[in-house]
């Protein structure tokens, strides 16, 4: 039986960076917002850590258990450069 390997996911829907950044500026650990959210705090630890993405609903819980704009932990689009 081979061992199966983890690999991150190609594309995350947040900052993991921010969410941590969020959620240790309320003052949470990561237990008591997975608790708000409704997932396991290894889940949680998952998501910050950019093993998992989180989930479109989820980050909506995310954002709100942090009071913070959800923009703040979306993940960031690479803009179009313009020509002059």
């Amino acid at each position: 039986m081979s061992a199966r390997q983890r690999t991150r996911p190609s594309r995350l829907h947040h900052e993991p960076e921010a969410v941590t950044w969020a959620r240790e500026k309320s003052g949470l650990t990561k237990r008591a917002l997975a608790d708000l959210v409704g997932i396991s705090e290894q889940l949680m630890g998952e998501i910050e850590s950019g093993w998992r993405s989180a989930t479109p609903a989820n980050l909506i819980k995310i954002a709100e258990a942090l009071n913070c704009p959800i923009v703040a932990l979306e993940c960031k689009r690479a803009t179009p450069s313009h020509r002059r």
